[in-house]
């Protein structure tokens, strides 16, 4: 199998890496990159059209990350009939619906087992719990680095600030970490997640997303004070006629596998028909985690294993699950209406729907406020 690689950064390098080691998964024989000084290899080119006239291509991978130019080139890709294995998940999210379109169209196959969970299988699990079961909720650290600077303040007493240059120095945040500390990473992983699992289109803007940027060393000892674990936490539920999809904080009591979940990795659960429960922990992220699933993808595309990607819009709806709010603000008194408890600037809610406490967190006027659910 002949293969053009798009992008040889941190994981765009592990596969070339693993793929040089397998030749009989496939060869590379064009790699695109930015800079062809930083890569002393025959293959590589700075030159897009140079790669797609690469003859008898059979498969593009794209490991650029961004939104362009890679959502250009694996649109172009799939008009050309050819298969993708992609590990871009912003990309991805945002372009789910017109590249699975495009996919199915000309019969190609579009993977992205690395978008999610790293080196688990999370994907590949999700579609395959459809050959028998449906799949009615998913939940789960899906965000290794978030995971990373909770566990340092929790075991560690690490402050924020240094638990984050500390995942910084391990290689496990950007420079800029806004995509994983603000929770955009964790909801494109969710958006992703249900279309593997639940067969929908769901608007990634639309799915709520609160982060850890303001988490305190006084979170993390209630939480502990409580029994309680802060994770941050994906998740999703299928109705009948909605969704329901979150990226939240959230307060886990220490027996929950979850709980136990540390460092960098991921742990996932989904829940199905007859199965019940499956739960998946692993590295999370990494060049070769990472990689891993990206070969993975073009190991099945060379045995001729085919995906279904069509989806269904369906409508997203967080109305019908009521729980109960941890919220540290300077404006206690802006919750009054559903507050249960409040001590200082700390909020324990009533059991609320989100919709109902929306308004009162839009309109608070505390850009520095904490909320996390509270497992029960």
């Amino acid at each position: 199998m002949k293969i053009v690689l798009l992008g040889c950064g941190v994981v765009g390098q592990g596969v070339l890496d693993i793929m040089d080691e397998h030749p009989e998964y496939g060869k590379v024989a064009k790699v695109l990159v930015r800079n062809t000084a930083a890569h002393p290899d025959s293959r590589v080119t700075a030159d897009p059209e140079e790669v797609f006239a690469e003859e008898d291509i059979e498969l593009v991978v794209e490991c650029m990350g961004g939104l362009e130019p890679a959502h250009t080139y694996v649109r172009r890709a799939l008009e050309a009939g050819y298969d993708v294995v992609t590990s871009n998940k912003k990309m991805l999210a945002a372009y789910y619906a017109e590249l699975q379109d495009l996919a199915e169209k000309n019969g190609c196959d579009l993977r992205y087992e690395a978008c999610v969970g790293g080196g688990i299988p999370w994907i590949h699990e999700l579609i395959r719990l459809q050959r028998i079961d449906e799949v009615t909720s998913f939940s789960g650290i899906i965000n290794g680095t978030t995971n990373y600077i909770l566990s340092q303040m929790t075991e560690q007493g690490s402050p924020f600030a240094d638990a984050l240059k500390q995942a910084q120095e391990a290689g496990y945040a950007e420079a800029d970490p806004t995509d994983d500390i603000d929770g955009y990473d964790a909801r494109y992983k969710v958006a992703l997640s249900a279309a593997a699992g639940f067969g929908i289109l769901p608007d990634t803007e639309k799915i709520p997303c609160w982060g850890i940027r303001h988490v305190s060393a006084g979170d993390i000892a209630y939480a502990r004070e409580n029994n309680h674990t802060l994770k941050l936490i994906g998740s999703g539920r299928l109705y009948d006629d909605h969704a329901e999809l979150c990226v939240m904080p959230r307060m886990l009591k220490n027996t929950n596998l979850l709980a136990s979940v540390s460092v960098n990795l991921n742990g996932l659960t989904a829940q199905s028909t007859t199965l019940g429960p499956s739960s998946y922990i692993g590295q999370g992220a990494g060049r070769y985690p990472t990689a891993h699933a990206v070969v993975q993808d073009i190991i099945s595309i060379g045995e001729g294993e085919r995906t279904a990607g069509h989806c269904y819009e369906m409508p997203l709806n967080n109305d019908l699950t009521e729980e109960v709010y941890y919220i540290r603000t300077s404006a206690a008194e802006a919750f009054r209406s559903a507050a249960e408890v409040i001590d200082g600037d700390v909020i324990i809610t009533k059991k609320i729907r989100y919709s109902e406490l929306l308004p009162l967190l839009e309109s608070c006027g505390d850009p520095e406020l904490f909320i996390a659910s509270v497992e029960e």
